[in-house]
């Protein structure tokens, strides 16, 4: 038994936002039932993995576990249907523009009144208020409107984004946390309510220290340069004789550890670099003094001296070595399950573990429209009814 087992999620999201949110509210317990666009369906049902293999991860990846029931919304009927559906859930998400589902009359103030329990929830580019509200986006606009792009990469660099969707995935965390906060509070008072969010809130809330850094001192942090603009420590990538590893500071009770491990004994009293003030004023010596030893052996030898005397650092790693990592194995973070097509497949997992209701990722997302009929049926529509929307062109 999940969390969220016996709680039904009408999904309307397309692509990553709000699909992410979808899916791991699917892996807690959730039904959740996403709403598409007949014979289209989400957009990102058409992101190929190449041009050779037609499947597509960021589909499979934010969408498994779900049931597809295709409606189109731009006819009444199907309006009508999908308001029915609304009764039979808790909560109704979204990621059509704002106004978009006013106009269709159905947006919170007209859906409120008639069901005032349902968590109505949207996930759109800029928020749903001020001069932007309307306009459309995707990750990309998250990351450059919100101030991610340039606190990214060095000095002098052309500005590049991260490269994942890190504002799609800020927001459908940010959209999970609301709903849930949302269904508890109906637990209390006994009425749903509105949750909001965006890419561009997601970047904000991300970067809230680094935000509040400007806002308290009118002083930029600057970019990342191979750091982090606000940290004048060893808190950076270095180069090795193979790759690239992260010193995740090396301060305090760590510093004759990470001397001893790097092989220079001799810094541990370098007057230069006696204590945390010390070393912030000397970084560039500092930060030169580790570089030419740590291109001296290879990043696993590296790790393994610095993880003897438990320091904080990680290896520079690409997906293929993320996979072959046991530590995400162990978690859960990476599994095998039987996808009913293409058999034993290795899946992103759950990040949330539970001790008494543990989730459960998704085997599989769902073919366009493959649950239309019976989630139809179990919402009380009759064969009749089911079959009068197919011909008005609803589903």
């Amino acid at each position: 038994m999940g969390a969220l087992d016996g709680f039904r999620v009408l999904d309307l999201s397309q692509i990553v936002q709000g699909p992410q949110a979808g899916a791991l509210l699917a892996d807690l317990g959730a039904d959740v039932v996403k709403i598409e666009l007949p014979r289209l369906g989400d957009i990102s049902r058409w992101i190929p993995i190449s041009s050779a293999d037609r499947r597509s991860a960021y589909f499979f990846a934010c969408n498994r576990g779900k049931r597809s029931v295709t409606l189109d919304l731009h006819v009444p009927e199907a309006r009508a249907a999908l308001l029915r559906l609304c009764e039979t859930a808790d909560v109704l998400m979204h990621s059509f523009t704002p106004g978009v589902m006013e106009r269709w009359e159905l947006g919170y103030e007209q859906i409120a009144p008639r069901l005032p329990r349902l968590v109505y929830a949207t996930a759109s580019a800029f928020g749903p208020a001020g001069p932007d509200a309307e306009r459309e986006g995707a990750d990309l606009a998250g990351q450059a409107a919100g101030g991610l792009i340039r606190a990214t990469g060095e000095d002098g660099d052309f500005p590049s984004p991260v490269g994942a969707v890190v504002a799609d995935h800020c927001g459908s965390q940010n959209l999970v946390a609301g709903i849930l906060a949302a269904l508890l509070a109906r637990e209390r008072t006994g009425r749903g309510q509105r949750v909001d969010v965006s890419l561009l809130g997601g970047q904000v809330w991300a970067q809230a220290s680094e935000i509040t850094h400007y806002l308290l001192s009118g002083s930029l942090p600057g970019r990342a340069n191979r750091g982090h603009g606000l940290l004048p420590t060893l808190y950076r990538i270095f180069a090795t004789a193979d790759g690239h590893l992260a010193i995740v500071g090396a301060g305090g009770a760590l510093w004759p550890g990470f001397c001893r491990a790097l092989d220079r004994p001799d810094l541990i009293d370098d007057s230069r670099f006696a204590d945390e003030a010390e070393r912030g004023r000397h970084l560039p010596e500092l930060v030169a003094a580790v570089a030419e030893q740590l291109a001296t052996r290879t990043t696993a030898a590296w790790c393994d001296r610095l993880r003897a005397e438990q320091q904080r650092y990680a290896p520079v790693r690409d997906y293929a070595e993320l996979a072959a990592d046991p530590q995400l194995w162990a978690n859960g973070y990476l599994v095998e399950v039987e996808h009913p097509q293409f058999g034993r497949q290795r899946i992103v997992g759950t990040p949330v573990r539970f001790s008494d209701t543990p989730s459960r990722p998704g085997t599989a997302a769902p073919e366009l429209g493959q649950h239309t009929e019976a989630v139809l049926l179990d919402a009380g529509f009759t064969w009749d009814e089911i079959a009068a929307l197919r011909e008005e062109g609803a589903w």
